[in-house]
């Protein structure tokens, strides 16, 4: 376990370097302009970067996909670890193609040693048990440096996406307003935030892509309290969805190979749900890493899953797997 612990703090510690003087990414296709910082009541400011396909804005109007951990998502060569989403590169293919409706993609910057604690869901944390709440607020990403910089602040966070970055983008871009075409997307502990905020705002969002879902939240699964009570939250919000798709993946190795017992759990309880089978895919990548191109790698599918046509019987879950 101290293994998956040292993996996954490094995933945390890479991205928390300044990003403030990043140059703004470059683009293979289509183009990316940087929206002015938002003057937030909730949060931090922070950078949201906007990709434009080729065809913008002669298709309008366009769906919006609202990504998180934004500056990991277009230029490799921007990023920490030299790894990007290059989901530019996807996107235009597949819009090209025909294969999904127009669209265009909002990166928001994750907020640096504020991350875990923006994308920690906040209800499911406060429905721990005081002790199991304190025991996570101590938690130390490495000796001296704590895993939250404070009490999770995912409700702040959705509220800055719903109530200022969403009016925001539809009075600058030629985008839909229905809540049908405005999706969520993320990994790791971006994934978690992206079906918080689908569960929590039903009414603004269409769909959810979680790729590596980090269900333990934490470090480890061993005397973990997180998901179980994550799952309690799930069983309680999937009853009130209507045509939303959910999308949640995961690979096989490095620490996504903490999470297919997890998301054999979370499988049950969305067969158990109310919510049609064809609304929902659990996918597992054998030999996938986590990793930004592992999940750049497999892009393509909850794009297809999110944004193409309405899903029928075959929809892909859990006991399906792919060899990248």
């Amino acid at each position: 376990m101290k293994h998956f612990a040292l993996l996954f703090a490094l995933c945390l510690l890479a991205p928390l370097r300044s990003d403030a003087e990043v140059a703004l990414p470059q683009a293979e296709f289509g183009r990316i302009e940087r929206l002015p910082q938002i003057d937030s009541r909730h949060l931090p400011p922070r950078h949201v970067d906007v990709w434009l396909p080729p065809s913008y804005p002669d298709a309008a109007p366009y769906a919006v996909l609202y990504m998180h951990d934004g500056q990991m998502l277009f230029d490799a060569s921007t990023t920490w670890n030299g790894q990007a989403w290059e989901i530019d590169r996807s996107a235009a293919a597949l819009i090209d193609a025909g294969t999904l409706r127009p669209f265009i993609v909002v990166g928001v910057w994750n907020g640096g040693k504020h991350r875990h604690r923006e994308y920690f869901p906040q209800r499911v944390f406060e429905a721990l048990p005081a002790s199991a709440r304190e025991a996570l607020l101590q938690l130390e990403r490495e000796p001296g440096q704590r895993l939250f910089s404070a009490p999770p602040a995912a409700d702040a966070y959705l509220r800055y996406l719903v109530e200022e970055l969403k009016p925001a983008v539809q009075a600058r871009y030629a985008v839909s307003r229905q809540p049908a075409d405005s999706l969520l997307m993320g990994s790791s502990m971006g994934g978690l935030i992206s079906l918080y905020a689908l569960l929590e705002y039903p009414y603004e969002f269409g769909g959810a892509a979680a790729l590596s879902t980090h269900w333990p939240g934490s470090f480890s699964v061993d005397d973990n309290p997180f998901p179980a009570a994550m799952r309690a939250y799930l069983a309680d919000r999937l009853p009130q969805l209507g045509a939303q798709r959910i999308w949640m993946d995961h690979g096989t190795i490095t620490l996504d190979a903490l999470y297919p017992p997890l998301q054999a759990e979370v499988d049950g309880v969305f067969r158990a749900s109310p919510l049609p089978t064809a609304q929902w895919s659990s996918r597992a990548y054998l030999s996938a890493d986590h990793s930004e191109a592992a999940w750049s790698a497999r892009l393509a599918d909850p794009l297809r899953f999110l944004l193409g046509p309405p899903p029928g019987d075959d929809a892909h879950h859990a006991s399906d797997a792919r060899k990248d």
